[in-house]
This record gives structure tokens, sequence and C-alpha cells, in this order.
């Protein structure tokens, strides 16, 4: 289902709180004659406004508006504990030019205090509705909502299918609506897909080898299904998902199952909070996987927690998996 939703006119209770934010210099077009475009929100089609004052969660929200070359048109960013530094992203002078709000997890009052016209971020992974901030209540609120393709294949309301590489395509050039940069956009993208296709003309030829995403859990493991950036930067670049049958997203499984697949490779998702360094020396000594191929070969490749959800550092990471590919060979 696709229906087109404008922005509702504000009542009395939305209206204070939008009052108080405009006078933190928010200047919401939501009235009549505003011009708008309307432009998919997962399986919705909502009218937008050209958004000055964004409020972005995590890494792959922000790197999304700064390679499009919006950074005046973003006020601030929530990057919680388990994001590297900024000050070690590609981005580190985009990210100094803007405010930081928080580290922790995007909430409604963060948002309206910060006198947001757009809030950037993912299903489940900064919008809940447990923590009572939806595009749905934020609409309510007059302020405009984008969610990453990609998590919008469990989005309950209007959910919405594409690859994680596709998903991060479809961002850009629907970013590059909402602000009025279509071709600046476009460039990006079709960057973006030589690179990618740089990455599979040079896949290694025979039996692929076999990947195991190992992003945290010790009685069980967190992995990557098949609709996280990890799978397709694995089967680009030529290797097999051990997961990659499952259709989810970031998924609890058992260890048997890892122990069946016997992989070649270890994928390590480094977050700050939790460093890729423990994470193998626990692999080392847990008796599940002590004898897996990859631990006794000493197969761990480093995945950055950036390269690993939606956002442009997703193909620095698929080129420099493939390098590692090409290095075993």
């Amino acid at each position: 289902m696709n229906t087109t939703r404008r922005l509702p006119a504000l009542g009395a209770g939305a209206a204070a709180l939008v009052l108080a934010t405009t006078a933190c210099g928010a200047e919401l077009a939501t009235g009549p004659g505003a011009e708008t475009v309307a432009v998919a929100r997962c399986g919705e089609t909502v009218e937008y406004t050209v958004p000055e004052r964004a409020v972005v969660y995590e890494a792959g929200s922000a790197d999304k508006l700064f390679v499009l070359g919006l950074v005046d048109h973003v006020h601030g960013y929530v990057m919680p504990p388990a994001n590297p530094p900024v000050e070690q992203s590609p981005f580190a002078e985009d990210y100094a030019q803007v405010e930081f709000l928080s580290d922790d997890l995007l909430n409604r009052e963060l948002v309206v205090d910060a006198g947001a016209d757009l809030v950037v971020a993912g299903w489940n992974s900064g919008f809940s509705d447990e923590r009572g901030i939806t595009p749905e209540i934020l609409d309510g609120l007059g302020i405009q909502s984008f969610m990453h393709t990609e998590s919008c294949f469990n989005y309950p309301e209007y959910p919405e299918r594409t690859t994680p590489l596709e998903g991060l395509y479809t961002d850009l050039e629907r970013l590059g609506q909402i602000f009025g940069v279509e071709d600046e956009a476009a460039e990006v993208v079709d960057d973006f897909k030589e690179r990618v296709a740089a990455v599979a003309a040079a896949a290694p030829e025979g039996e692929p080898l076999k990947v195991f995403l190992y992003d945290s859990g010790t009685d069980q493991p967190y992995t990557a299904g098949n609709q996280v950036p990890p799978h397709d930067i694995f089967t680009v670049a030529g290797a097999e998902n051990i997961f990659g049958d499952l259709d989810e997203r970031w998924t609890q499984v058992g260890w048997e199952p890892v122990v069946e697949a016997q992989p070649d490779i270890i994928a390590i998702l480094d977050y700050r909070d939790q460093p890729a360094e423990e994470k193998i020396e626990f692999l080392k000594t847990n008796p599940n996987t002590a004898d897996l191929p990859a631990v006794q070969d000493d197969r761990f490749f480093i995945l950055d927690y950036n390269e690993a959800i939606s956002g442009p550092r997703v193909i620095d990471g698929m080129e420099a998996f493939s390098d590692y590919l090409q290095d075993l060979r």
C-alpha cells in the first residue's frame, strides 16, 4: 500500500511544542503555500519541505547528508557509544560544524528541544514504538522524518523491500529530492555503483570462502542476515555469508549452526564500546569456536561499525574486504 501523507495542521498542544522550537531558531514550513516535494518514506509517500535544522541519528544518517554536501542543513547529531569517534570519520570536518546533541538513544524530547524540522534515522535504530518516537508521532508534531530504506524491511506500517546496497542508493536519491540536490545525489550514486562494480569484477574465482559476521553475544551470537549491509559486502566481493539464507536484519543465532558451517573467515564488527580485540580473544578461548578454521588460521577481518550500517562507508568496507580476499588468494 502506497499513500501520500501531508503533514497535518498543528493542533493546540502540538503548536505549543513547535512554538517552543521556533524560539530555538527552527522555522517549520508546514503552512499553506510552502513548496513541497512528494518523496517515499518506506512504502508511504510524504510531502516534504526543504529542511534547515535536520537532526540525525548515528553516523550512517549524518554521512548521507554530508556526502551530498548538506552540512548547512544539519543542526546536530545523536551518536550512541557504539560509534567510533567522529574525529576519525572521513567527514570529520562536517561533524565539527554541527552540534553534538547526545550520546544516548534518540527520543522525542531531544528532537523537540533541538528545534528539528527533520529527523533521519532507521526503524528500530533511532525510531521506536517503545521509546515513543515514530514517524507518525513526529508527523503529529509537524516534524518531518526520513527512514533508511534498508530498515523499511521490518517497518510495520508501510514496509518496503530492497537489498541493502539498493537501499543506500535509494536513500541518497530520495534525500537529493527532499533537499533539491538531485544532480549531486546522482553523481554520488554513480560513483558508488562504479566502485561496487570494480569490487564485483575483482571477486576471486572458484568456491567462495564462507564468512561469519560476529556482532556480539557470548551465550548466543548476534550476526547479519541478508537484509543488512555486511551481506552485500561479502557477496559482492565474492564470499558467502553463512547466514545469508536468513531473511532477517541483525539477528540472534546459536553456536551450533556456526560450527556446522565451518567458516573460513570471521568478520568482527568493531564497536567503540566493544573493541574487536576483545571479541577475537573470546572466539579464540570459547570452546564453541576455538577449533573453527577461521580461528585456527587467524582469519579475522575487522569491519568498522559504520561500514556495517547503511551509509556511504559501506562502500569503503566492501573495498577493504575485497582487498582482504585478494590477499588470502
